[in-house]
């Protein structure tokens, strides 16, 4: 093991040569393709979503308020600041949940303005910028345990990370109220952290990834080039040397120099939020090596080690990827917070790549890996999200780690954001939801409101209306499961139209009131496996549309390990509106045997077994009744 520090640092003009990997000491302009539109600018009127939306405002939001309270996570900034005597309470990464919190308010006042809520996120933030030390820094656990200690422990002690989620809030905040008193807290932090860490300074990069992407946001809010260039910097040292307290290189992403990385590896969630930061800067800066490290990673991730919801990391030991292809659905871990990484990478991958492979993984996401992570109460949530359960698995109201909660909540309000996509005369529409987009072309703003009742059905009505008449391109995703899609442009059949990168380009003069009307027929569809995938062989997975389906113990006599669905059953959808909040259900006729039926025997023919309604539920809605055995694949 060795160090390096600035003496071992040579500059070469604009570059810094770190063990021969060359360092920017200042990176281009932006060049990124696409911009996502602020979900300040859209609004959700959606059948399926707006009621998870305001049960995340009116439940999870206050609930995980009430338990950062509970556990101590606000009062130790009081406590660093001065306001009140005590010790610091709970995990070093305490900070992060309030700052995600934080987040999480931020979106729900740009679609729901509340003074009360407001009033209450003001109140914590002046606890956090009076326990700001003069120098910028902020961390409550190093100032209630020893400033000696601060960036001595960058593979453990999630400094970073921490500041990192402070980014983020506090540029969604000023995004949602206009208030800069938190985004005055960030950019000191920023700025401290600048002068601590870079090229001819203290050489580290973080143990938990978070600040890369964090500083680009704060870079595109203020302008500021340095925040751009110390993301860069924190990516581009990554990799190059075990820094001090060795740790696991492979399992912190660490093992080799990101570009040069070509696999998943290590822990899910740092992955994600890694491979998100290096996608910003590919994007900002045209950097090829970061972008190939990148479609490498996605191309050995979505074809060898994602679940059929989406879900990544399936070793509970490290909370990790495996091997290719190991991906059992018992023991699998599936982190709420790394599905909602892989939607926050994929988001970004999109807007680089104008592809709507990406945009379907978001949608797989969203549908699927992390709605299953909370409850439809809002105030109980997953943080491991299995593929089958004996029963014994159910959703808590918190955790000592509350990484999963504290996501949920500043995620679903941020939804919006992932709904479409533009640059200067273009427009992308990667999400289908009933919602109302004001979108700025350098031509003039185009309102764009949808009406659907996705993910049940698959007609979506699109009405365009450019505050002038105007031409330019609109993208229309076609996901990845759609066979048989129609669309009509003004009333008039679109005839002969392809499907480009999960896109279908439509160019015309827009007009107010111009009407795209989409057709995507939603068959269910059984779902094979990979064959290399041992848990899944000779089994099948429902599909309907965007949502994957799972069989309850509830729904099915009281067990569901012992049936089989005959590979030529007739499968019919029918929805539900009284059940679990209004779901479609999957129903064939399938067989059963019961234990008792095995007595004595090791073998017999399948004369034993006896004919059963087989019912499926969107996985998403799983656990909600009575406990008993659940599975997502079907022998």
């Amino acid at each position: 093991m060795f160090h390096l520090f600035p003496s071992f640092l040579s500059r070469i003009g604009t570059l810094w040569i770190v063990l021969g990997v060359a360092i920017a000491a200042s990176v281009a302009e932006p060049t990124a393709p696409l911009k996502s539109v602020p979900f300040t600018d859209v609004q959700f009127q959606d059948a399926f979503w707006q009621p998870r939306i305001e049960t995340n405002r009116t439940v999870t939001l206050p609930h995980n308020i009430q338990q950062c309270e509970k556990t101590g996570r606000i009062a130790n900034f009081s406590k660093a600041a001065g306001h009140m005597p005590g010790n610091y309470e709970g995990p070093f990464y305490n900070d992060s949940d309030v700052y995600k919190v934080l987040e999480g308010a931020a979106y729900c006042l740009a679609q729901h303005p509340d003074k009360e809520l407001e009033a209450k996120v003001d109140q914590i933030i002046d606890e956090i910028a009076a326990a700001q030390r003069p120098d910028g820094y902020i961390n409550s656990y190093f100032q209630l345990t020893g400033l000696d200690k601060r960036w001595t422990d960058l593979n453990v002690k999630h400094e970073l990370y921490c500041a990192g989620h402070l980014f983020e809030g506090a540029v969604a905040y000023a995004q949602a109220t206009g208030k800069t008193k938190l985004l005055d807290v960030a950019c000191k932090m920023a700025d401290h952290i600048g002068s601590i860490f870079g090229p001819g300074k203290k050489l580290g990069w973080p143990g938990h990834p978070e600040i890369e992407l964090a500083l680009i946001k704060l870079y595109h809010y203020t302008g500021e080039q340095r925040y751009l260039d110390l993301s860069k910097f924190f990516l581009d040292i990554r990799g190059t040397f075990l820094q001090e307290g060795g740790g696991r290189p492979q399992y912190m992403q660490a093992y080799k120099p990101i570009r040069e990385q070509e696999q998943a590896t290590g822990h899910a969630v740092r992955a994600m939020y890694l491979y998100s930061g290096a996608t910003d800067v590919a994007a900002l800066t045209g950097d090829e090596g970061f972008t190939k490290a990148m479609d490498a990673i996605w191309n050995n991730l979505v074809t060898k080690k994602m679940y059929v919801t989406g879900s990544i990391g399936s070793r509970r030991d490290g909370e990790a990827f495996g091997e290719d292809y190991e991906l059992p659905n018992d023991t699998a871990y599936c982190e709420t917070c790394a599905a909602i990484g892989m939607a926050l990478w994929n988001q970004r991958l999109m807007l680089l790549h104008k592809d709507g492979k990406y945009a379907d993984i978001v949608e797989r996401e969203i549908y699927n890996g992390i709605l299953s992570g909370v409850s439809l109460g809002g105030d109980k949530f997953f943080y491991v999200n299995p593929l089958s359960s004996q029963g014994l698995h159910h959703r808590q109201p918190f955790f000592d780690t509350a990484c999963c909660p504290s996501n949920v909540v500043r995620f679903l309000p941020s939804i919006p954001g992932y709904t479409y996509a533009n640059d200067d005369k273009n427009i992308w529409v990667n999400q289908y939801v009933t919602s109302t987009a004001k979108i700025k072309l350098a031509s003039g703003i185009v309102t764009v409101a949808q009406k659907t009742d996705y993910p049940w059905s698959g007609d979506i009505i699109m009405t365009l209306s450019p505050t002038t008449p105007t031409e330019f391109d609109l993208y229309v995703r076609i996901p990845g499961w759609s066979r048989t899609p129609k669309i009509e442009v003004a009333g008039k059949p679109l005839e002969g139209f392809s499907v480009e990168r999960g896109y279908v380009k439509i160019r015309r003069p827009w007009k107010a009131g111009d009407t795209v009307k989409l057709r995507l027929p939603m068959p269910v569809e059984r779902v094979l496996a990979y064959p290399n995938i041992d848990a899944n062989r000779g089994k099948v997975a429902l599909q309907r549309g965007p949502i994957v389906y799972c069989v309850e113990a509830v729904d099915n006599g009281g067990r569901v390990s012992n049936l089989k669905l005959p590979i030529d059953a007739e499968l019919t959808a029918q929805m539900r509106p009284e059940l679990l909040n209004g779901v479609v259900v999957i129903q064939a006729k399938g067989f059963a045997m019961d234990p008792t039926e095995w007595a004595g025997k090791l073998y017999q023919p399948t004369t034993g077994v006896r004919p059963v309604t087989i019912t499926a539920i969107p996985y998403y809605a799983w656990d909600h009744r009575e406990p008993g055995e659940m599975l997502v694949w079907l022998p």
